[in-house]
């Protein structure tokens, strides 16, 4: 079985360091990285599996075998799934090689704001803050997927109680409990943390509109490391001006990059980071396993793992 890497490398990091990995998980199969757009027409006549960042249409007019592209990010929406589902081509994602990374991203900024390390590391005097105690909170993760459910087996030595949201809730988790979208103010009622996982769709843009940032309590926080329109930007900054909610931590924001007059970077309360929660060195690693995986299962007849469609 052939494999060929495209042209585009993963996060800035260059395409032949992924596919150098994936030849050391598939030895006995053939990979080749692809560095022009020559090499790309040619690889992909003869190869079974193509990876990588994107694919256009006008490479897929020169597949002749292909069976699966195995796509470098979690999200597809921005592949020519159409064209791919014409040509009988499988496709799967990267859904869960941010896991680790991110979960800890969203854990440290929740112990930050509980014991206020961001508040003591600007003050200008010795005296300490009243700092709080996470032990005995609840925590909410909307979005148990991969991410939310590393956040919450991350937090579950912490001794916090855990609600997780979920479009289907039948599906448990390893949250303390499970609601569903119906039932997200319930959760939110009850919060002093609220940690954003859940993917970016029609049901969940604006979700934690000012209907929702209300329904907090006053001390809470918001932690986002899902994407930024899943929260109405204008609502959250109308509650930090009033100080009806405890502060943000924000990996993603509406818009990105923040401009560097936007508002919220005033609030002492808030803490933005350039959208770093998905970095991570084991990025490749962890994609390699998930497609060495899956060309396994192909040969096999096997269910592949994170099919799209």
């Amino acid at each position: 079985m052939e494999l060929v890497v495209l042209r585009e490398g993963v996060h800035g990091l260059p395409a032949e360091q992924y596919a150098e990995t994936l030849a050391e998980r598939l030895p006995t199969h053939t990979v080749r990285h692809a560095q022009t757009p020559d090499e790309e027409h040619e690889a992909i006549r003869s190869a079974d599996v193509a990876t990588g960042l994107t694919i256009r249409p006008s490479l897929l007019d020169s597949a002749e075998r292909l069976r699966l592209f195995a796509c470098a990010y979690a999200g597809t929406g921005h592949l020519p799934l159409d064209a791919l589902a014409e040509g009988g081509v499988s496709v799967t994602n990267a859904a869960g090689v941010h896991a680790p990374n991110a979960a800890e991203q969203a854990v440290g900024s929740i112990l930050a704001f509980s014991r206020r390390l961001h508040e003591a590391a600007r003050a200008d005097t010795w005296q300490p803050l009243p700092a709080g105690e996470l032990a005995g909170s609840t925590v909410t993760v909307v979005g148990l997927g991969a991410i939310g459910a590393a956040v919450a087996e991350r937090l579950d030595p912490f001794d916090v109680t855990t609600i997780g949201v979920r479009r289907t809730p039948s599906r448990g988790g390893p949250t303390d409990e499970v609601f569903g979208p119906d039932r997200l103010h319930d959760a939110l009622a009850r919060s002093a943390f609220v940690v954003l996982c859940c993917p970016l769709t029609d049901s969940t843009r604006g979700l934690i509109d000012a209907e929702a940032l209300s329904t907090l309590p006053p001390d809470s926080v918001i932690v986002n490391v899902a994407r930024g329109e899943v929260v109405d930007t204008d609502a959250l900054v109308e509650h930090l001006r009033r100080g009806w909610i405890g502060g943000a931590v924000l990996d993603v924001t509406d818009p990105e990059p923040l401009p560097d007059d936007h508002p919220l970077w005033g609030f002492d309360d808030v803490l933005v980071t350039p959208h770093s929660a998905g970095a991570t060195p084991n990025y490749y690693d962890r994609l390699a396993d998930i497609v060495a995986g899956n060309v396994e299962r192909l040969e096999s007849g096997g269910e592949l793992t994170n099919q799209v469609q």
